[in-house]
């Protein structure tokens, strides 16, 4: 019975650091995607240190990633950048990737 219970909090721990891990490398992906943002409307150093939060913040509105898609087109539309929804999707493809890359070589 021991080898059973050892095993399930195993796999609970297990379950609880992916969570993590996957939290973390969405966070990351934001903060990176509200730096590419910025940089396309042409923010100041502060403003895009608070921009890039606030695309941090929206991530909580609805699971998945249709809320930051949302604020980014919405916020890009409005400062009439050229980009669609394409290459809002396409970008945060490659900033997962990179964040994905950052904390595995911060560890």
């Amino acid at each position: 019975m021991t080898d059973f219970s050892d095993r399930q909090k195993g796999e609970e721990a297990k379950f609880a650091m992916d969570e993590e891990t996957a939290f973390k490398v969405a966070a990351r992906r934001n903060r990176l995607l509200g730096e590419w943002a910025a940089g396309l409307m042409g923010l100041t150093e502060e403003e895009t240190d608070a921009y890039k939060k606030a695309v941090v913040q929206a991530d909580f509105e609805e699971a998945g990633d249709e809320d930051v898609i949302r604020k980014l087109l919405g916020d890009l539309t409005a400062a009439e950048s050229d980009v669609d929804e394409a290459a809002i999707r396409a970008m945060l493809e490659e900033k997962t990737i990179e964040a994905r890359r950052q904390l595995m070589s911060d560890s």
